[in-house]
């Protein structure tokens, strides 16, 4: 098969739909068939790829860290006609989003569109909630007439159907199990981080933005560190728009800013718990990867990460605008080491079940039936 994907963030940026494209695209070339992309231009540079072709972008205002690609059709539609896809996978509602849209509908190849941003909760995380009447119409358009429509969540996938997108599936949620372990746990890190073995580190790791609840997150830390002093140390992996702000109100808190994907490993697994406040999760990777890596994670109550989590078994799930609650769930887990150990094991064993490896086959064979091919799970599995 010959699967184009078309994408408005790609690597080298690090978030959660990176991650899966990159996932997809490993998984359609180890099954011996082609993925080509078409994706944003980063500053730097690329080396030269045939199968990528680079849009030059520029960066979006209120935050400089997301690209926005031009719209070139023209280029697109000729690289596109070049790789003759036999299904055009769209992972982003943006300006290439688009465009390989428009390009499938024209040349009647199988569309696959992905949902993996809340947009509509995030207008109102960033005071625009008038508009998200408009967001959905947008996206209802954009995604109807897909044959398949990815979602990571099973109650996003409800609001998709609810909103009109009748072909929503969820797919996208597993976690690279092999890669986040337990047995990246450094002790180098340990002491960068904290200073000393008895320290307890609490790490939160994401984009420091509006919609990831920081505020939230910020006053609860605030007062876990009251409570608990010398016991515990805090670390914040991530960038964005609010970067200097967390640094004004937390400044005893380690920013390590974004990492690759070892470093990452790394961190999880020489942390020992894992805090996220965010309302607006899809699927919540960065709980399964925190999971995976053996420590266990105190989670808003909300979105995915409320099917990541199971509360009282490899985490703790609190009301996600309620500072109190984080912070008993941070004590909690601080004073408790047995317990808090017993959730990390519990997390490890959860997150294998949500490995990536049955997905990469289902996804093959997904894009086998829309475009017609032989089916192809037996050679990704293989």
């Amino acid at each position: 098969m010959r699967i184009a994907l078309v994408s408005d963030t790609y690597a080298p940026q690090v978030n959660g739909v990176t991650t899966v494209l990159r996932r997809i695209v490993r998984a359609v070339g180890d099954a011996g068939h082609l993925a080509a992309m078409v994706a944003p231009a980063y500053p730097g540079g690329h080396p030269p790829d045939p199968l990528e072709l680079r849009i030059p972008s520029v960066p979006f205002p209120p935050y400089p860290s997301i690209r926005l690609s031009l719209p070139l059709s023209r280029r697109i539609n000729r690289f596109l006609n070049d790789v003759r896809p036999d299904v055009v996978h769209v992972a982003t509602e943006g300006p290439l989003g688009v465009v390989g849209r428009a390009w499938a509908l024209a040349n009647d190849v199988p569309l696959v569109t992905s949902f993996h941003t809340d947009f509509p909760r995030y207008a109102r995380d960033y005071h625009a909630g008038v508009l998200e009447p408009a967001v959905w119409k947008w996206l209802a358009w954009f995604h109807r007439p897909a044959r398949l429509t990815h979602t990571p969540g099973d109650g996003t996938r409800a609001e998709l159907l609810a909103h009109g997108i009748g072909h929503a599936v969820v797919w996208g949620r597993g976690v690279d199990t092999t890669h986040f372990n337990p047995g990246r746990r450094a002790a180098s890190c340990r002491r960068w981080l904290a200073g000393g073995d008895d320290t307890v580190i609490v790490v939160h790791v994401g984009r420091l933005a509006p919609e990831k609840n920081l505020d939230v997150l910020a006053e609860a830390w605030r007062m876990a560190r009251a409570a608990l002093g010398q016991r515990v140390s805090f670390a914040l992996a991530g960038d964005g728009p609010l970067s200097r702000r967390l640094h004004a109100r937390l400044p005893w808190a380690r920013q390590i800013g974004f990492v690759d994907r070892d470093t990452l490993a790394m961190l999880y697994a020489s942390a020992d718990l894992c805090v996220l406040p965010s309302r607006t999760e899809t699927c919540g990777l960065v709980a399964l990867e925190a999971m995976a890596s053996g420590i266990p994670v105190v989670a808003a109550d909300a979105g995915g990460l409320k099917e990541s989590v199971r509360h009282g078994q490899t985490g703790l799930l609190v009301p996600p605008d309620d500072p109190h609650a984080y912070v008993d769930a941070i004590v909690d887990l601080v004073v408790h080491p047995f317990e808090r150990r017993e959730y990390g094991a519990a997390a490890r064993r959860a997150a294998l079940e949500r490995d990536v490896r049955p997905e990469d086959v289902e996804l093959l064979a997904q894009y086998a039936a829309v475009s017609g091919q032989p089916g192809s799970s037996e050679s990704c599995a293989a």
